[in-house]
């Protein structure tokens, strides 16, 4: 985490609203945002299978090394809040399933598979070739709570990766950015 807010810029801010008591505090509100068309750009980003256990950090780790470099996974991912928008191991995801929902097996929704277009999925996490319908629709199966849940577990684990010989140009103009 050190590296990532070290980057930030210094302000004077004033704690009690007196203003002879500013405080010098690092400038946390600043967001940087990966651009859209990078992290659309398939052919530049590599894709990564979030494993069991695996953190930011580990990630980060495992790919470029060092595991103060895993801001740079979650920038890539637009990963906020690392409780919601990264996979949960699965014993926490039992938990969270089993508070969520007081019948986890119960249904969620019904759905078929689209007639036109793709019809089949492109990996065992991809549910777009899915459509959502009542119950009463030809054909409608069931998809139960947990298995929806675990349908949304299965896309955070989809990421995508910058891949290491890009890494020093990345940081460079984060930097320029973050204290522009």
């Amino acid at each position: 985490m050190s590296l990532y807010f070290t980057q930030f810029p210094i302000i004077n801010y004033n704690i009690t609203g007196k203003n002879s008591d500013l405080k010098a505090v690092v400038d946390i509100w600043r967001r940087v945002k990966v651009r859209s068309k990078i992290v659309n750009e398939i052919s530049i980003l590599d894709k990564y299978d979030v494993q069991e256990g695996d953190s930011p950090e580990v990630v980060a780790y495992k790919v470029y090394g060092s595991t103060d470099l895993f801001w740079i996974v979650c920038l890539m991912n637009n990963v906020v809040n690392r409780y919601y928008d990264w996979p949960l191991d699965e014993f926490t995801f039992q938990k969270f399933v089993a508070d969520k929902y007081d019948n986890p097996e119960g249904i969620h929704h019904y759905e078929i598979t689209q007639k036109s277009g793709r019809q089949s999925a492109d990996g065992p996490s991809d549910y777009e070739h899915k459509l959502v319908v009542n119950s009463t629709t030809e054909g409608a199966v069931s998809v139960s709570n947990i298995q929806h849940e675990r349908r949304l577990q299965d896309a955070k684990r989809q990421i995508k990766l910058l891949p290491p010989t890009y890494v020093s140009a990345f940081i460079e103009e984060f930097q320029l950015l973050i204290n522009s």
